[in-house]
């Protein structure tokens, strides 16, 4: 037996959606240019990769944004503590490697959009 065709508003959904997909890699992928430079920052200037203070305004922003766009704020504060613990784990990578002596000098360029 057949399956069924698939209709074209579910085809065309899913051509939003890819789009949509497309979007959210690049703006991640700029989003983790920031914060590597943040990292970069803060190892030449003595701060710890992780700013509890920051968070908790971060959580409360993105809850709110979530809340009124409709978005359930439970999985917008899981989704922001994934990247967030990436973040995390890059700054103490970079950290790391100024303390060894690896990385010395001048903050890296910002390189958005390259």
């Amino acid at each position: 037996m057949t399956p069924p065709a698939v209709p074209d508003e579910i085809l065309g959904l899913r051509r939003s959606i890819d789009n949509i997909d497309a979007a959210l890699v690049h703006l991640l992928a700029e989003r983790f240019k920031m914060t590597e430079r943040v990292g970069h920052l803060k190892a030449v200037g003595g701060l710890p990769p992780a700013d509890p203070a920051r968070d908790r305004q971060q959580i409360d922003r993105l809850t709110a944004m979530a809340t009124e766009a409709g978005l359930d704020p439970e999985f917008a504060e899981g989704f922001r503590a994934f990247i967030v613990a990436e973040v995390i784990r890059h700054h103490e990578r970079i950290a790391a490697e100024y303390a060894a002596g690896h990385l010395e000098g001048d903050v890296p360029a910002l390189d958005t959009f390259a």
